[in-house]
């Protein structure tokens, strides 16, 4: 999801979508902290977004150590994504637990940031396996920025085509940052307090089935919607608009409260 230029600190607190759907998070999961839990505050969680977020990595060093949030849904052997939100789930409960403020911020942004792009549709398309058919080469060999824009070819011929089949008119790259600016500009305007909260149900199935149930259950809820194939068939329509302001973005946020209120459990556990 856009979360902003990454060029400056406070890009995407208007259109950010990682940082809206933060916003409303955050206020959901205000009810079910615990007195003895300093859970950060939006503002807080926030700062570790758009340039000091994942995003930011990507321009500052790519490749190196880069934060990769995709992730198939019909593949259950693919968990990557998985193990890294429930490593960011461990590492934000010791942070509550040791009172370390900062640190926790870090941890909520960065968890919620996977999350978020482990249920958004373009992030379920192959684009790892598409990219090294392109590239003809490990993508851990986009070491510069020079790499990462520029794909290359065995021949003059070859470059022209790979980086067409990228960036061109329905191209990889093309299609891809364009769904998410249609969800950045469909929630532009959306006022999305008044979505579904996280609610005492919620958190008894958290509690009954742990965090990768609740987020698998939600993944294959958005998945079986096709919204990514009706994208590329047809463009942004009216009708992926509604789906997003009314079951994707609502089923988002139900999924980063669940994440924080994994740790906020499992830390106020710890104080009894």
């Amino acid at each position: 999801m856009y979360s902003g230029t990454t060029f400056r600190t406070k890009s995407g607190r208007i259109m950010g979508v990682h940082q809206r759907i933060d916003r409303v998070a955050r206020r959901h999961i205000t009810s079910h902290i615990p007195s003895g839990v300093n859970f950060p505050t939006y503002r807080d969680i926030v700062h570790f977004e758009g340039k000091n977020g994942p995003d930011g990595i990507k321009r500052k060093s790519p490749a190196q150590d880069e934060p990769w949030h995709y992730i198939n849904p019909n593949d259950p052997s693919d968990v990557d994504l998985l193990v890294m939100i429930e490593d960011h789930i461990v590492n934000l409960t010791e942070a509550l637990k040791a009172d370390n403020y900062q640190r926790a911020a870090f941890e909520a942004a960065w968890m919620a940031h996977a999350i978020t792009d482990g249920l958004t549709p373009a992030h379920h398309y192959p684009f790892e396996e598409k990219l090294e058919e392109l590239r003809g080469e490990s993508i851990e060999t986009r070491n510069s920025t020079k790499e990462k824009l520029v794909l290359p070819g065995d021949n003059a011929r070859m470059r022209i085509k790979n980086n067409w089949e990228f960036w061109g008119a329905k191209g990889v790259m093309t299609t891809h940052l364009s769904f998410e600016l249609g969800v950045a500009t469909t929630l532009s305007g959306a006022k999305l307090d008044s979505i579904h909260r996280f609610d005492d149900a919620d958190v008894q199935e958290l509690r009954e089935q742990g965090f990768r149930e609740v987020f698998l259950h939600i993944l294959h809820d958005v998945h079986a919607m096709g919204m990514y194939d009706e994208f590329q068939q047809k463009g942004w329509t009216r009708h992926l608009a509604r789906e997003t302001r009314s079951e994707l973005v609502p089923l988002t946020i139900k999924a980063v409260c669940a994440g924080w209120y994994s740790s906020i459990l499992a830390a106020s556990e710890a104080h009894k």
